[in-house]
């Protein structure tokens, strides 16, 4: 699962363009029941990703649910179970006890259907969400990793989304270290609206590298090529870590537990971050 880099949502109201993004080449497909749908579509939408969840696919897709708040997470959680959906995202994820109500309905809802358990991605959208992202995320074991809504966001805290990123850096950097503490893999970026402004999005896709997630939530296909590149390993990264473990291990099985490479010195968390990004490598 840490492999999935691109996340798209496609609107869970439109056959065609969700039919269409099975074959874009994102690793993990979003039918929109919630902000990508009017309320008087909120059941054709249902049935219409019901259908589309019969079709042949190589990737994941996951649903994103209606909040709590609404009267439509009930059916819509049904469905997404009932039809094989790979996973269930959560909007507006703000505290442990909406995980918790969600975790314990999706456990008897798989019981009765004779259904294994799904994947659930609580999406963090407000201030309080990101205050309490540790506690959202150690809230019940199928929660894989968070995801980071910027937009909603932004207007939680009364400024707006510039592009830059300075807005959002300590959300992002919180989110980050919520989920390592958590134990859980790294939480997915908020979508760039940028859609036409490529430069833009490359720009943002480097810094949230950097800070440390791992993934893009994304709203066109035309971002999916640039969003798997960045969140690779590159040629370099991959050369250092094969030299990194070459001489770590080598002073290992000469019973030392620290070496020099490049100049600079390599322990256990050093080999281990080579080792993560070998395993990319691997399960790419």
């Amino acid at each position: 699962m840490f492999a999935y880099k691109s996340f798209l949502f496609t609107p869970g109201n439109n056959a065609k363009r969700m039919e269409k993004a099975l074959s874009a080449g994102a690793d993990v497909l979003i039918f929109d029941l919630e902000d990508a749908v009017a309320i008087s579509e909120k059941a054709n939408a249902r049935n219409t990703i019901t259908g589309c969840l019969e079709l042949p696919r190589s990737c994941k897709v996951y649903v994103r649910i209606n909040g709590l708040e609404t009267n439509f997470w009930h059916d819509d959680l049904i469905m997404a179970v009932q039809h094989g959906a790979d996973g269930v995202m959560l909007p507006k994820a703000e505290d442990d006890e909406q995980i918790k109500f969600i975790d314990k309905f999706l456990t008897e809802l798989e019981s009765k259907q004779g259904k294994s358990p799904i994947d659930l991605i609580p999406l963090v959208e407000s201030a309080r969400g990101v205050i309490l992202a540790f506690n959202i995320a150690c809230a019940a074991k199928r929660v894989s990793r968070l995801a980071f809504g910027a937009l909603d966001y932004t207007m939680d805290i009364e400024t707006s989304f510039s592009g830059e990123g300075t807005e959002i850096f300590y959300a992002r950097s919180h989110l980050v270290n919520a989920s390592r503490a958590a134990g859980i893999l790294p939480p997915v970026d908020t979508v760039f609206p940028g859609i036409k402004d490529q430069d833009g999005f490359e720009r943002d896709l480097l810094i949230a590298k950097q800070l440390g997630m791992f993934g893009k939530l994304l709203i066109h296909p035309n971002q999916i090529e640039a969003t798997n590149r960045v969140f690779s390993p590159s040629e370099e990264e991959i050369e250092w870590a094969r030299r990194i473990l070459a001489a770590f291990e080598a002073a290992e099985a000469a019973g030392q537990g620290v070496v020099q490479v490049d100049g600079k010195m390599v322990d256990y968390p050093v080999a281990d971050r080579a080792r993560r990004i070998l395993s990319q490598v691997d399960r790419n």
